[in-house]
């Protein structure tokens, strides 16, 4: 098992606790919250111990079925409506990520690391609304490092721009390579993945709508 950065963990630990105090505050057993999220109990206990390190689809559907977002969930005190309140978040404050640069670098401390993988991948959730439910996102991806989605909710959609690199998008296993500078539009109803090219990481940005 790959060790947890610490930011990774800090984000675990804020979900666990978040997802526990609206569990709570429902009067919800665990085992109720995990029927309604279609995971197992087990599960569920070490997600809110912030011992397990569960996919964004899993957040999501835990935050839906405590009518909350996901941004609720995963996004810092200073953006988030806090644990026991469904009230939209709102875009961090602080210094603002360089959407356009085509290098790679962290957004800043100000933003949340949502998921790490290999040769310094990194997803950052940027800020998000409400109306409709939108998240903005920042991917990179090292080089053939893959990243296997599931299915969201019916009618979430995503709009995908690639920085730099070249991002291969499989969707209905068939796939679709964007080279820097294109954009797509997509359903994602359904099971999908990114993967970076075989010789060089990849920068996209990646707009969630209906989350």
């Amino acid at each position: 098992m790959s060790m947890k950065s610490p930011r990774i963990q800090t984000f675990l630990d804020r979900v666990g606790h978040r997802v526990r105090s609206l569990r709570k505050a429902r009067r919800w057993t665990i085992q109720r919250l995990a029927d309604e999220a279609a995971l197992s109990r087990r599960m569920l206990t070490q997600i809110e111990l912030g011992q397990a390190n569960p996919s964004l689809a899993t957040i999501d559907r835990i935050a839906h079925a405590l009518d909350v977002s996901f941004a609720d969930l995963a996004l810092s005190d200073a953006a988030a409506s806090g644990p026991g309140s469904s009230t939209p978040s709102r875009s961090e404050p602080g210094r603002p990520a360089n959407l356009g640069s085509t290098e790679h670098s962290d957004p800043s401390n100000d933003h949340t690391l949502a998921w790490e993988g290999p040769h310094e991948s990194t997803a950052y959730i940027l800020g998000a609304s409400s109306v409709p439910g939108t998240e903005l996102w920042r991917w990179h991806l090292g080089p053939r490092v893959r990243y296997q989605a599931e299915a969201d909710r019916a009618g979430t959609e995503e709009i995908l721009h690639v920085l730099s690199g070249a991002l291969v998008l499989e969707l209905n296993d068939e796939p679709l390579t964007l080279s820097a500078g294109m954009s797509r539009r997509i359903s994602t109803d359904r099971g999908y993945s990114y993967t970076a090219g075989q010789e060089a990481s990849v920068d996209f940005i990646r707009v969630v709508i209906g989350a």
